[in-house]
């Protein structure tokens, strides 16, 4: 089996081109296990209505509706594996429009991918919080009563609060909450994703606990649902906002029209090498590409902007 090893926003992959197969979970557990860097498995399959399917993999073996980073490699490999600048990429709940854009930055591929569907009920991600339908910009009193958190799903179910620095710098409140929510708890029986935001001179700041993988260094659906909930907070202007994380940075389109959103994340989509895995379940590294070296001088000129939460 060949691998192509990827990632968004160092939200790191392997990348698998060919037909649906059973195993894929169990595949993609023995493949963390096997390089602990990834945080799930792409797969891409043939489409009856798109150009390729997409299908998600986290390290557990449990499979997401969506990821926004790794739409961004699927983007990439889909466009230059057919020659073409743009394409349509069926998910689990939505075929989303993808397409190469210019560089960020010398050597750095960047990608746009359409983030779809947004809805705020509470049961389309599901949460369950006494009678509520839905829950914008408001604090949940058992967690913190300063904390105004939203929750929405783009379609992968996020909860997203807005916090200060401290809690920023210190994410034990975080995964204190993140690691309850995604166990056995009254709230979310399919588990959430939990961010915390905190406002930049210029952007905003997220970190992501992923549902089925723990802290990520970046996760697509939660920078693109933290820029909106940050326009509907007032934290920044609707349009096009600068989205900072532990893995470096991308732009998300936030647009509104008539109490409908049109979400666009936009970032690097960056091959790290290709591999060889056999039937004795050896991983061994054939060919590196040389593009990490042109992501980490991009993230060199982007880290004053995030000095602040040092």
């Amino acid at each position: 089996m060949e691998l192509l090893k990827v990632h968004g926003s160092m939200n790191t992959f392997f990348l698998y081109e060919g037909d649906d197969r059973e195993d894929f979970p169990q595949l993609t557990q023995r493949l963390a296990s096997l390089d602990p860097d990834i945080d799930g498995l792409l797969t891409v399959n043939p489409s009856q209505r798109a150009d390729a399917k997409m299908r998600v993999f986290n390290t557990d073996g449990s499979e997401a509706s969506m990821c926004g980073n790794g739409l961004r490699c699927v983007a990439r490999f889909v466009c230059e594996r057919d020659g073409i600048d743009q394409a349509v990429i069926e998910t689990m709940k939505a075929d989303l429009a993808v397409q190469q854009e210019p560089e960020i930055d010398a050597g750095v591929n960047m990608y746009g991918v359409e983030i779809s569907p947004v809805s705020f009920q509470l049961a389309d991600l599901p949460m369950a919080f006494e009678a509520h339908t839905e829950w914008r910009q408001q604090a949940l009193p058992f967690i913190d009563a300063d904390i105004p958190f939203t929750a929405v799903a783009v379609p992968n179910p996020h909860l997203i609060g807005i916090v200060g620095k401290d809690l920023q710098k210190d994410p034990s409140h975080q995964e204190k909450w993140a690691a309850y929510f995604n166990g056995e708890n009254p709230y979310f029986s399919d588990g959430v994703n939990l961010s915390y935001v905190t406002p930049l001179k210029e952007g905003i700041f997220v970190r992501t606990y992923e549902r089925g993988v723990g802290f990520t260094d970046a996760c697509g659906t939660a920078m693109t649902a933290s820029a909106l909930v940050s326009c509907l907070a007032g934290l920044v202007p609707f349009g096009d906002v600068s989205v900072y994380n532990p893995g470096g940075m991308v732009n998300c389109s936030i647009k509104s029209a008539g109490g409908e959103y049109q979400l666009k994340l936009s970032g690097n989509a960056t091959y790290l090498g290709v591999y060889h895995f056999d039937a004795n379940e050896q991983l061994e590294l054939v060919k590196q590409t040389g593009e990490q070296s042109a992501y980490e001088r991009f993230i060199e000129k982007i880290s004053g902007a995030t000095v602040e939460l040092r």
